[in-house]
């Protein structure tokens, strides 16, 4: 609790898939995902949702015809233990870049505007895990920097989360963990320094 993970792997290792089988959006044919005493392997997805895990795509997926406070509105439920500790006043102090365009429709918004659309729209949802699939994958490198900053402050704040990626460096002073997942399995775990300074671990599954 409180911390967070990078998933990290090559493209097709398995990454967004984990998540997806997370999230219930592709369900694992076997095994469990044990969630605070329970196994949600095979629940709906709007059931692990109200269980307090909260999932964000990687393709971003924003309801483009409706306002940027419309999207926000739409994720806004409890949390599992009946808390609204993310509110939309709560998530324009942590993303001000949206209140200020809180009637643009969510189509209009460029590509680090809608990444960071998504995000707070599933904060609406109070979650007590945050999964975040690739946030910096095709952005320009100023707008990685701003969602880099983002996760530093959600964490700060004692949010827990599990993000994907391929960009190690990227996650460097974002994560405290790190595991890597090659065909399907995990193949190492350890601090995000310790793999930084392991060059052939890192060579062998995240070089290109």
């Amino acid at each position: 609790k409180g911390r967070t993970l990078a998933l990290l792997g090559r493209n097709g290792a398995g990454k967004s898939t984990t998540l997806k089988a997370i999230s219930g959006i592709a369900p694992p044919a076997r095994g469990a995902v044990r969630f605070n005493g329970r196994d949600l392997a095979r629940a709906a997805p709007h059931t692990i949702a109200r269980a307090g895990i909260g999932y964000v795509p990687e393709d971003r997926q924003v309801f483009p015809e409706h306002t940027v406070e419309d999207n926000l509105m739409i994720g806004e439920k409890l949390g599992p233990d009946g808390n609204r500790d993310w509110t939309r006043e709560a998530v324009y102090d942590v993303f001000p870049i949206l209140a200020g365009m809180k009637d643009r429709l969510a189509g209009l918004l460029s590509g680090g505007e809608q990444q960071m659309l998504t995000i707070a729209r599933t904060l609406m949802g109070n979650p007590t895990v945050l999964l975040l699939d690739e946030p910096s994958e095709g952005l320009a490198p100023i707008i990685v920097q701003e969602i880099g900053r983002l996760i530093r402050r959600l964490r700060e704040m004692g949010v827990t989360i599990m993000l994907a990626e391929q960009n190690m460096h990227f996650c460097l002073g974002i994560s405290e963990d790190a595991a890597i997942i090659d065909n399907g399995h995990i193949v190492y775990k350890s601090t995000i320094q310790e793999l930084r300074d392991n060059k052939e671990i890192t060579h062998r599954y995240l070089a290109i």
